[in-house]
């Protein structure tokens, strides 16, 4: 097939949505796809309110349509919820093209926690309700997201679960954090008021407290909390050292729709401590492997007492070759199922 990939986040983005994206054209290409994207390389970009790291497009709806009619995909998939997609969602219900989409983030929880407006949180999910409804399936990463999207009247929602590559993510012999006070606990992701990483650097407990990555709240958060180390991105084997380096890797997000790091930490077989919330509760299915609790210090005691070995054969289960397998099965689904209104259209029809 040919796969038309439509996604506002891409490189160089460093968030778990780009990491899955790109893994998933990787093995796509592999099993003999052809894979196009359509992202805001090339094109002038502004940045986001309160995210300068993260720049959407400047186009317009006339110039998305262009390029999805120059591609003649077979199958098109609308990844993220950004000027991109809705200008590709718009020309594909112009034209009757089937598509699909995905839900990765909590963005009315982000947007709420940014703009305390009263309502503003209920209406980022009506107006993301109205992007998705249309989609032959929207793909969400847990049976937890799925059932509350159902519960908010999201329709054809479909569980597309999330996998590690343990070639890359392994333990690793590493003197990253030689001689720092033990244990060493650490975080990493990007660093927003929506990570809830606060409520990680203010527990009272000997160790040293880490966080690998940058974003709009690292500045505060070193100048509240000096003691702790920052280290800004870690990537590849880099990142590998720092997880394999660290005795706990801590999680407090409350926001995260799956939490990919967590795998990445498993894999180098370190335990994970996080809140018992979505997220957390559909990765870490077993107490063998994390701790999940309401007081984040208690998780991190009860993950420090995990055996690494244990952490290692639980990551190694979750293969990204099944996630390449549900997307691949959820576009053929959606070649066979017409929009509502309209005559569905294959690529002879174009």
């Amino acid at each position: 097939m040919h796969i038309l990939l439509v996604t506002d986040a891409w490189y160089p983005q460093v968030n778990g949505v780009v990491r899955t994206l790109d893994t998933l054209t990787g093995l796509l290409r592999a099993a003999g796809h052809r894979i196009s994207l359509l992202t805001h390389e090339g094109k002038r970009t502004f940045p986001l309110p309160s995210y300068p790291e993260i720049r959407l497009a400047m186009t317009s709806p006339g110039a998305i349509a262009r390029q999805i009619d120059e591609a003649r995909p077979d199958c098109i998939h609308i990844a993220t919820e950004g000027p991109l997609g809705w200008f590709a969602r718009r020309h594909c219900l112009k034209r009757g093209f089937a598509f699909t989409t995905s839900f990765h983030s909590r963005f009315p929880e982000m947007i709420a926690g940014r703009l305390p407006v009263p309502g503003i949180e209920s209406l980022a999910y009506a107006i993301l309700k109205h992007f998705h409804a249309p989609s032959s399936a929207t793909l969400v990463p847990t049976p937890t997201v799925a059932r509350r999207l159902e519960g908010l009247g999201f329709g054809h929602i479909k569980v597309w679960t999330r996998g590690v590559d343990t070639s890359q993510f392994r333990p690793i012999a590493s003197s990253m954090f030689h001689g720092l006070p033990r244990p060493v606990m650490l975080n990493a992701g990007r660093v927003a008021v929506e990570k809830n990483i606060e409520a990680f650097l203010a527990l009272e407990r000997p160790g040293t407290k880490v966080v690998v990555g940058d974003g709009p709240q690292l500045a505060e958060l070193k100048a509240r909390h000096p003691q702790a180390v920052f280290t800004g991105y870690l990537k590849g084997d880099e990142l590998a050292q720092a997880l394999s380096a660290a005795d706990v890797f801590v999680f407090p997000s409350k926001s995260d729709t799956f939490g990919l790091v967590m795998l990445e930490a498993l894999a180098c077989g370190v335990p994970v401590a996080a809140f018992p919330v979505e997220g957390p509760i559909d990765v870490i299915t077993s107490d063998r492997v994390g701790c999940l609790d309401p007081d984040i210090g208690k998780a991190i005691d009860g993950a420090l007492a995990c055996r690494r070995q244990d952490c290692i054969a639980f990551a190694r289960q979750h293969s990204w070759q099944r996630v390449a397998e549900i997307f691949e099965q959820s576009l053929v689904q959606a070649r066979q199922m017409p929009l509502a209104g309209h005559t569905i259209k294959t690529r002879e029809s174009w």
